[in-house]
């Protein structure tokens, strides 16, 4: 069964192709969602603290990317694109309610800091005198540094995954990480350890 069997009955040859063209432009974006709507809910509700916010949040960021989805494809990057998106419309819903990020508060985050970052960089992070201080540390980071840190760490991606994500070369994913880790070791006034570049 083709594509041409799918199409309603009595079109022109015109609107035909123009069916076709919308059919698989729909199915390009339904394939983009399903490889990152799961992350992308993860990352809405480390920011605006609820499920049921991070899925109004992300329907929201789709619908906003199926409507210029022909632009998007056109994008040099199309996952760094979505995820700028996806940005401005947890800006958006943050601006809106009057909440800032809630990364802090969200049991994901404490869950993965936990299993990730802590255990990762336990020689910097050693002697906390508590995660609040860490969290703070961490939203305050620049966007880049922010965007990589959560990225790696609080949701588990990749550094080739956090590349695509944001745009970038890995090993300026790797410099975004490494920087951000010598900020959080001079604001938490912990030695520098291995990845800084410093230890």
């Amino acid at each position: 069964m083709g594509a041409e069997d799918d199409r309603p009955r009595g079109l022109t040859e015109a609107d035909a192709q123009s069916y076709d063209v919308r059919r698989r432009l729909l199915l390009s974006f339904d394939a983009f969602d399903t490889a990152h709507h799961r992350l992308w809910l993860r990352y809405a509700h480390t920011q605006v603290g609820s499920r049921e916010a991070a899925q109004s949040v992300v329907e929201d960021a789709c619908r906003h990317l199926l409507e210029h989805w022909e632009h998007a494809l056109r994008q040099e990057s199309l996952p760094g694109y979505a995820w700028t998106v996806l940005k401005e419309h947890v800006a958006k819903w943050l601006a809106e309610h009057r909440h800032r990020p809630r990364l802090a508060e969200t049991a994901a985050f404490h869950a993965a800091f936990r299993k990730a970052l802590l255990f990762e960089l336990r020689d910097e992070f050693a002697v906390l005198e508590g995660e609040m201080g860490l969290y703070a540390a961490i939203a305050r980071l620049p966007e880049r540094q922010y965007d990589a840190v959560v990225l790696r760490y609080v949701l588990g991606c990749t550094e080739e995954e956090v590349a695509d994500y944001l745009g970038f070369e890995t090993a300026t994913v790797r410099s975004h990480i490494r920087y951000a880790k010598r900020k959080l070791a001079r604001e938490l006034r912990t030695p520098p350890g291995p990845g800084t570049g410093n230890g």
